[in-house]
């Protein structure tokens, strides 16, 4: 799965295997070798590509479908999974009420 993933975050962020391959002192080659999945990064790999990209290791793996930015502020609310569809619902309508109030 890290290799469909890296693919799909170094082309939406428009970037050549060559460029990221620099960025990791990696030659294009192990960059398409590790999209492919011929071969797996290290850890310390996988770590810079999660920074380079901002979204977690678990996206980054396959864990979890939602690309949780690497970088988390303070303003990054994880709701836990038992919450109704109804609560969520209802936590959106306020985060967007308290967008508009403070434009």
């Amino acid at each position: 799965m890290i290799g469909e993933r890296l693919s799909e975050l170094r082309k939406d962020a428009g970037m050549s295997q060559q460029k990221l391959a620099d960025m990791l002192s990696l030659t294009k080659y192990t960059i398409s070798s590790y999209e492919r999945e011929k071969t797996m990064p290290g850890d310390d790999i996988k770590v810079e590509l999660a920074k380079i990209f901002n979204v977690s290791l678990d996206y980054l793996l396959g864990l979890i479908d939602e690309p949780i930015p690497y970088k988390r502020s303070d303003k990054y609310i994880k709701l836990p999974d038992t919450l109704p569809d109804s609560a969520v619902d209802a936590v959106n309508t306020v985060i967007t009420a308290i967008r508009e109030y403070y434009k």
